[in-house]
């Protein structure tokens, strides 16, 4: 089962929600949609679901159209953000709505509903209201319900937004582990960078409507195609080069131009004691030492012609600087990324 999505565009009054969106995902692959709040990942969902009526493109599962094909006749489980439960339904009943829905056999629906029920690690939850469920437990219950039917696809909205920080960590993995387990193909929607690098096998990240690049985490954050991405994609320090800014070695291709700004993770930038020397050596002064347990982060002074920029490390030599502190900051050739062109 593969799902593309061609040139599709959706617009609201004067608002391009979808600008020509294409795209392609294959069997059994965990899809993250990624971008920040008004990017369109959530409309391009919705239009897969059939929640959203899109004005022109094509949505295809396996050589089929379903851009015109109604949400309840596409076989797709959909999860929400806000669990959307019915308050008055036991969590078994709520996992077997779905199944009563299409008029399975009583025993087929009571087996399907233990089955889920052992899925999601539930069983003994089984008679209790929603009210009486954790947030976890009751995003747990709408997984259940989702993949009751046997959905050809999963798609996921928000699903781990409402929950507490602890909580969200924890399911993200047994979301992962289960649609790894079952083999579903899943899309969700999400602005939690860390989310989608945890749980996802490609990731789309998106911006005014479009698609601004496609691939693995790891690729995303060691070679964005964009200053967008570069900057959205974990944590970046972008350093200008014009003026009288240090001077950098960069490894560039021959007439590739000047450089008008680079970025370097944090955790590429290496620290050296005061008067280091070396290529790509820069004097800093410590501004602020910020503890994170296991790791350090320095937010470093190179003086007026750079912005503070941020160097972590797990050395006990980072722990030991103080506001003040003079010191070298590297910054591997091999690790600059060009964000602009003068």
């Amino acid at each position: 089962m593969s799902l593309r999505i061609s040139d599709v565009t959706k617009r609201f009054g004067p608002l391009t929600a979808l600008d020509k969106v294409s795209l392609e995902i294959g069997r059994g692959e965990f899809v993250c949609f990624l971008g920040p709040s008004g990017c369109g990942k959530t409309t391009l969902l919705r239009v897969i679901a059939g929640l959203e009526e899109a004005d022109s493109g094509r949505v295809d599962l396996d050589g089929r159209d379903l851009i015109d094909l109604p949400a309840q006749a596409r076989n797709f489980g959909v999860v929400f953000q806000s669990y959307s439960l019915f308050p008055n339904m036991s969590a078994a009943r709520n996992i077997a709505y779905g199944l009563e829905c299409r008029r399975r056999p009583k025993a087929e629906i009571a087996a399907r509903v233990d089955e889920m029920l052992d899925l999601v690690g539930l069983r003994d939850h089984a008679n209790k209201l929603p009210a009486q469920l954790s947030g976890g437990q009751q995003q747990r219950i709408a997984l259940a319900r989702a993949l009751a039917p046997d959905p050809q696809m999963l798609l996921l909205d928000e699903p781990l937004s409402a929950l507490d920080a602890k909580v969200r960590e924890d399911l993200r993995l047994e979301i992962r582990a289960l649609q790894q387990r079952l083999g579903i193909t899943t899309i969700m929607v999400t602005h939690d960078q860390e989310e989608a690098l945890t749980m996802a096998d490609r990731i789309v990240v998106m911006r005014a409507g479009r698609i601004e690049q496609v691939g693995s985490g790891r690729d995303l954050y060691e070679r964005p195609a964009s200053r967008f991405v570069a900057e959205f994609i974990g944590r970046l320090n972008v350093l200008p080069l014009n003026g009288a800014a240090p001077n950098l070695t960069l490894p560039l291709p021959a007439g590739a131009g000047r450089p008008g700004a680079v970025g370097i993770r944090p955790e590429a930038v290496r620290l050296h004691a005061e008067g280091t020397q070396g290529a790509n050596h820069v004097p800093v002064q410590v501004a602020q030492v910020v503890f994170l347990g296991n790791l350090t982060q320095l937010v470093l002074d190179a003086g007026p012609d750079w912005p503070p920029f941020v160097a972590e490390t797990q050395g006990a030599g980072a722990r030991a600087a103080a506001p003040g502190a003079a010191l070298v900051a590297e910054l591997p050739a091999e690790a600059l990324q060009v964000l602009e062109w003068r």
